[in-house]
């Protein structure tokens, strides 16, 4: 006999139970010709990488097959008359795959709880050092400014804010030699 890996999806309005029922007549096929089902992976509601059947998401559901080519067949062709399923792949491999395979691991180490919640103290420590440096830079900085800025801002003042300044000295002025 030869071995298999075969993947079904099944559509996302069915239920869990009505997939475990699907899996478990596919497993009966199989068994009816004379093969044997060595692992059944149930990888659960995922999503598909583009829509088929207007299904955004299916059912995954893995068998490792020790079974003859026929109750291959047999079970593909079930498969392609069902309704429920949307797409199946079967490989014949080399050997079969001890443990649990990939998806399966993933979606183990998704439930876990054993890891300790992050802490999210450790952040302000880190900040402090960023605010060290600017009051660094600024206390050096100001002592260059003054003069800097002194001979840009009358260079920088557009007219129409320089003639105001005309007008209002004029006045300051008249108020001084009349206070005299």
């Amino acid at each position: 006999m030869s071995l298999y890996e075969s993947v079904f999806i099944a559509r996302q309005e069915i239920s869990a139970q009505q997939v475990e029922a699907l899996a478990d007549a596919y497993e009966s096929v199989v068994k009816e010709h004379g093969g044997s089902v060595e692992k059944r992976e149930n990888w659960g509601l995922r999503s598909l990488a583009y829509k088929i059947k207007k299904n955004r998401k299916g059912h995954y559901v893995l068998f490792n097959i020790d079974a003859p080519a026929d109750a291959l067949h047999e079970m593909e062709r079930q498969m392609r008359l069902n309704e429920d399923v949307l797409r199946y792949l079967t490989l014949r491999v080399d050997e079969l795959e001890e443990g649990p395979s990939i998806p399966a691991q993933v979606q183990a180490r998704a439930g876990r709880d054993d890891r300790p919640a992050r802490n999210y103290d450790d952040k302000p420590a880190r900040e402090e050092k960023p605010a060290e440096k600017p009051e660094a830079e600024a206390a050096e900085k100001p002592a260059e400014k003054p003069e800097a800025e002194a001979a840009e801002k009358p260079a920088e003042k557009p007219e129409a804010e320089a003639a105001p300044e005309k007008d209002a000295e004029p006045a300051t002025e008249e108020k001084a030699e009349g206070e005299e």
